[in-house]
């Protein structure tokens, strides 16, 4: 898989399907109710988000999808709730107003991250005559989409499928639907339909092993001329059917299961997303399974970011490299932020590294989760210590500090300052050593402008470079 993310804000996606706005009802429990045997939660948070169809769509928004859905609410305030959230991510909504059923809600109490409780408010949609929804999705598909996702919850907003698999192919859109029920007929043709295992074998039988699994899924990816079967195992990963090519494993990179709300939303947009950005439907599904290992780590419906998907390719390769370019270290510093982590910064020449600077360095790391050292290379060296300075090269200077375990990340600047440097990191926490004045460091104003303190650390007593090189001339 390539580690760099796709051009997703170049890809044009369309998503149609069962729309439904998420409450969450949130506070802490202390007493049992008199009036039955059952907790009192004393809500005390309240949150909606996009569900069903629409958390697709905001899945492929938050990685800069140019996202276009279409689906049915009712003419109600939940139904302008989910509008609303989903205009604030950038989707244009392609909503057909139904006044006689609402817009599908369901509304969770939970205390102490665990759901106690879930109240549906929804009516049939199989009723509702949706024609005039199918001809406007029908005529979007020339308008320059480079995928359809039909993402069906079994309520009834797709009840014209076959239609919109047979339009979408024509006009040469891949179609990826995220199936329900048993009646996997309605999906023939389809590029690609994701069920998970539950669902697929509800359809296809039990499978007792492996083995069996392929075999089965062949047959299913055959007989319903598709040209993908994406099965997801849970804590198994993904199993990967593709016409003319071997069965494809995909383990799971989930490094905690927190909550699995809203996983299979985010495997079928990430994979459409990577399809519609010309990625082959082997990344695509790789990404996928590397996004769906982060959502689950969440409460709730959730959605992954794209710093978020460029750290797990990281960790996946080894994680960063000690020693960066500043590129990748803003690329690291934006990923270490959406992680929640406090960022600690200092620089230095760092010439002949000795128990002063050890001694500081360990100080300065346990200010935050991450140390950011900046050295200055040789050239600004020589204009601050004269031109028998650095005795050793900056490369050299780097890989020593680089492996102290203290020092998560080792950049290179050449100005005779780091200000500018310090300026684009906006580092929590801002070091140096010495007896300076806070407001005598460069790139004190920025750091403090940005909400982050500066910190100044005593050095060791008689540790320095210059008396160790003259103690090396006698």
């Amino acid at each position: 898989m390539s580690q760099m993310l796709p051009p997703f804000d170049q890809a044009r996606v369309l998503v149609v399907g069962d729309l439904m706005l998420d409450r969450y009802w949130t506070g802490p429990v202390s007493r049992i109710s008199p009036e039955a045997p059952v907790p009192v939660v004393r809500v005390t948070d309240a949150e909606e988000r996009a569900g069903g169809a629409a958390n697709v769509a905001l899945n492929m928004a938050r990685l800069g999808v140019q996202v276009e859905l279409a689906g049915l609410v009712g003419n109600d305030e939940a139904g302008s709730s989910l509008r609303s959230i989903l205009a604030s991510a950038g989707i244009h909504c392609r909503f057909m107003t139904c006044p006689d059923v609402p817009t599908i809600t369901k509304l969770r109490v939970i205390s102490q991250h665990q759901q106690l409780l879930r109240l549906d408010f929804e009516s049939p949609l199989q009723g509702v005559d949706g024609s005039e929804l199918v001809k406007d999705v029908c005529g979007r598909l020339t308008a320059g989409i480079a995928a359809l996702v039909l993402s069906d919850y079994g309520k009834g907003t797709l009840q014209q499928t076959p239609e919109l698999i047979a339009a979408a192919r024509a006009a040469g859109v891949p179609v990826l639907v995220d199936p329900k029920g048993l009646d996997f007929e309605r999906y023939r043709g389809a590029t690609l339909i994701t069920p998970n295992l539950s669902e697929f074998e509800a359809v296809a039988g039990p499978c007792a092993h492996d083995d069996q699994l392929v075999e089965r899924g062949e047959q299913m990816r055959a007989g319903l001329e598709l040209e993908v079967l994406l099965i997801t195992l849970g804590d198994r990963g993904m199993l990967l059917l593709r016409q003319g090519h071997d069965p494809l494993h995909l383990p799971t990179r989930a490094r905690e299961v927190f909550d699995v709300t809203g996983a299979g939303d985010t495997v079928i947009a990430v994979v459409a997303a990577a399809l519609a950005a010309g990625r082959d439907l082997a990344e695509a599904a790789g990404l996928a399974n590397l996004a769906a290992g982060i959502v689950v780590g969440k409460l709730g419906t959730a959605f992954v970011s794209p710093a978020e998907l460029r750290g797990a390719l990281r960790r996946q390769r080894g994680g960063w490299s000690s020693v960066l370019s500043e590129e990748d270290l803003l690329l690291a510093v934006e990923e270490a932020r959406s992680l929640g982590e406090r960022l600690v910064m200092t620089n230095g020449c760092f010439d002949l590294l000795h128990e002063g600077h050890v001694a500081y360095l360990e100080q300065a790391r346990r200010l935050g989760d991450r140390l950011i050292v900046a050295v200055n290379d040789d050239a600004s060296v020589r204009r601050l210590k004269g031109n028998e300075r650095p005795v050793n090269t900056l490369a050299r200077r780097m890989a020593v500090l680089a492996g102290l375990a203290s020092v998560d990340w080792v950049v290179p600047f050449s100005e005779d300052t780091p200000e500018r440097l310090i300026c684009a990191v906006r580092p929590d926490v801002l070091v140096k050593g010495g007896d300076y004045r806070p407001e005598q460091i460069a790139g004190a104003e920025c750091v403090r402008a940005s909400g982050g303190r500066v910190e100044v650390l005593p050095y060791v007593e008689g540790a320095s470079t210059s008396s160790i090189i003259d103690l090396i001339r006698g």
